[in-house]
């Protein structure tokens, strides 16, 4: 019997070293793939916008309105910075959309006071269903005009972007989160996709962490890293999400997720499709496949763009505690998102999306953290009974680090020379440092928070978890 299971269990453990070899080979040939192409796009990005007069946007008849709709739900410590930030934003027409959530926090009061907003009359027309709203507010200082604030019960951040693509009135909507500090020409950037192709119905811009920059009314005036552990490791994963990936997704138009951080949207399209789902935690990755099916479904041409310029600046967890729950969330969000839409799962129908997205974010992104585990795993029991070869699995191990090194410091090489947003030496060592360090540890700490997603996902979880915010001003 034990030489039957020890035999057993060692045809197991190296059939899944087999496995975990062609999955490592496979995915790090996948990612080599969407570098090159990231970084073809990011060339042709530069080139083209290298000589490009956003003066001509400024000033054009042409240039589409556009609704920035900012929801807050305990927001007063970033609140005003952020609200600051979107009405100096430089953009010919505009409209600033804050909805307050049902904050439990002085949220409403302290943008009310700040702002000298007034209730209004106003009748609220619920095209697309949502909770109640208590109140629309305008103010009454001239230089506040295109600020709308919108008192409603809480609903949740789909509930309250509904609500604010129901006030809004133009044709564009901006979804942004109401901590979030967009750079004075970010609407600018983000905007021309839909002045150079008719067929653009989204765009996602980039993302970047203000812990450590300094902050001065609604602007960043000084870009450092943070002198904390957590917000800096986490620039790290930004750059390859966003300048490794979404930007090569961008370009094949299999752009999955735009983040609920900085997006612009048809107004049109989304409405159509019926706004933001309000029973997932992922509403921002699933309102953007549901506008691919919609077009692809209804054979109308269509273009999700990622520009890599327009910064969006958000403040980024602080503690292991609440950065778990914020990667437990992306991932519930991932796996919700995926199931409602399995039936693009390798299907033709949906061209790039059927065939290369989903395929991608469910065998690389959702399931990696399982298969990642389960190599561990197999290492560990495979060392107790003495079935590792010591000197292979030392080899592949230094193999895997090289390679996860290699793509991290690869990202960051290709922010420093395409945009350089962190100017000092220190900043840009301490970066590649952390490049390495992030495999050791740190890693194995998020593929533990995204398979306990998938345990919290079966209990039913749909809860946010409290995002305690520091606020831009203690920066």
């Amino acid at each position: 019997m034990n030489e039957f299971f020890y035999n057993f269990t060692n045809v197991v453990l190296n059939t899944y070293a087999l496995f975990i070899i062609g999955f490592f080979v496979f995915v790090n040939v996948f990612y080599f793939s969407m570098y090159a192409i990231s970084f073809g796009a990011i060339l042709t990005y530069l080139r083209r916008h290298e000589f490009c007069d956003y003066r001509v946007i400024m000033q054009s008849e042409l240039t589409p309105a556009v609704s920035i709709l900012a929801p807050a739900y305990n927001e007063s410590a970033t609140c005003i910075e952020s609200v600051n930030s979107l009405l100096k934003l430089n953009y010919p027409t505009a409209e600033v959309v804050f909805i307050n959530d049902g904050s439990k926090d002085d949220t409403l009061s302290v943008v009310i006071k700040e702002f000298g907003m007034v209730k209004t009359e106003r009748a609220y027309l619920p095209t697309i269903a949502t909770k109640p709203v208590r109140g629309i507010y305008v103010s009454t200082r001239p230089e506040y005009r295109n600020l709308i604030v919108v008192d409603k019960a809480n609903g949740g951040k789909a509930d309250a972007l509904n609500v604010g693509i129901n006030v809004s009135r133009y044709g564009l909507v901006c979804a942004i989160d109401a901590d979030s500090i967009l750079e004075s020409d970010a609407l600018l950037k983000v905007a021309k996709p839909f002045l150079d192709d008719e067929t653009v119905i989204a765009v996602g811009g980039i993302v970047r962490i203000a812990n450590g920059c300094k902050i001065e009314r609604g602007h960043v005036t000084d870009v450092r890293l943070s002198n904390k552990f957590i917000p800096s490791i986490q620039v790290i994963e930004y750059y390859r999400a966003y300048l490794s990936g979404r930007m090569g997704w961008g370009a094949m138009n299999g752009l999955l997720i735009i983040s609920g951080a900085f997006g612009l949207f048809k107004r049109e399209i989304v409405m159509k499709v019926g706004g933001y789902k309000h029973d997932t935690v992922g509403e921002d990755m699933e309102l953007v496949v549901r506008m691919h099916r919609y077009c692809l479904e209804n054979d109308r041409p269509y273009r999700v763009e990622f520009v890599p310029d327009p910064v969006c600046w958000t403040e980024a967890p602080e503690t292991l505690q609440i950065l778990g729950r914020q990667r437990n969330r992306w991932h519930r969000g991932l796996l919700d998102t995926l199931l409602i839409h399995k039936a693009m799962l390798f299907n033709k129908k949906y061209k790039v999306l059927g065939l290369v997205s989903v395929p991608y974010f469910v065998f690389i992104e959702l399931l990696g953290p399982v298969i990642e585990a389960l190599g561990y795993f197999a290492v560990g029991f495979g060392f107790y009974l003495g079935m590792v070869n010591v000197e292979i699995f030392i080899l592949f191990f230094i193999v895997s680090v090289i390679y996860g090194v290699m793509f991290s410091i690869s990202s960051v090489v290709l922010e420093e020379i395409s945009f350089h947003r962190y100017p000092r030496t220190r900043d840009l060592l301490k970066l590649l440092l952390l490049s390495i360090v992030e495999n050791f540890g740190y890693r194995q700490i998020t593929v533990w928070w995204r398979i306990k997603a998938f345990w919290d996902y079966a209990r039913g979880v749909q809860t946010w978890g409290a995002m305690t915010r520091v606020g831009f001003k203690k920066q």
